[in-house]
């Protein structure tokens, strides 16, 4: 499935990957392309309601796409400090808002030795690569979850041959778009939320 044809029908894409997945070429490739407006969510949410700084986001008009953090929380939340900020039924909420505004999630991924040499060369300490396996288990179960709700694209990497995980196009070449799983349909509804991250400590 072509990424291009894909993104076109929808207006609203949160975009979101683990720690040591590159989402700014797919970010600069849907402004530059389909003219989205791109905006990071801040990390920084609100005690009482912390995916209202999200809902404000999705009153933007027009294209938009959200380097966006909030499946992030979901799944580093439980590993990290054993309870999430955001509870699914927020999450749920806020998936359903992202449907009505006719968008979809982007789960961006690479493969799990890609990611450790990116957080290896970052200076990530010994506990953030040793998370990496429960971290990629964690996202896909929750964009299963959240296929309930809204559409899930899953986006991976492919890192150039011969030029490492993050080469860049030769002159004169396109970067080629990377493959898109599309989880469109509706699942059957699962009332129970993801296993808890926290296990695979």
């Amino acid at each position: 499935m072509n990424l291009d044809h894909t993104v076109v029908r929808h207006r609203t894409l949160i975009v979101e990957g683990c720690d040591g997945v590159s989402r700014d070429a797919l970010l600069t490739g849907l402004a530059r392309r389909h003219g989205y407006t791109v905006t990071r969510a801040s990390p920084d949410l609100p005690h009482v309601d912390p995916v209202r700084p999200y809902r404000e986001l999705l009153q933007h008009d027009g294209a938009l796409a959200v380097d966006a953090g909030l499946v992030g929380e979901l799944v580093y939340g439980p590993l990290r400090r054993g309870r999430s900020r955001v509870t699914w039924i927020q999450a749920f909420d806020f998936a359903d808002a992202v449907a009505e505004r006719h968008g979809a999630f982007v789960h961006v991924t690479a493969p799990v030795p890609v990611l450790e040499d990116r957080l290896a060369a970052s200076g990530a300490s010994a506990a953030a690569l040793a998370e990496i396996d429960a971290a990629v288990t964690g996202y896909d179960h929750a964009f299963t979850t959240l296929a309930e709700h809204a559409p899930v694209l899953t986006v991976e990497e492919e890192p150039a041959s011969g030029g490492g995980p993050d080469a860049e196009p030769g002159r004169g070449e396109a970067a080629p778009d990377p493959p898109v799983t599309s989880f469109a349909r509706r699942l059957p509804r699962i009332r129970s939320p993801v296993p808890d991250c926290a296990e695979h400590r």
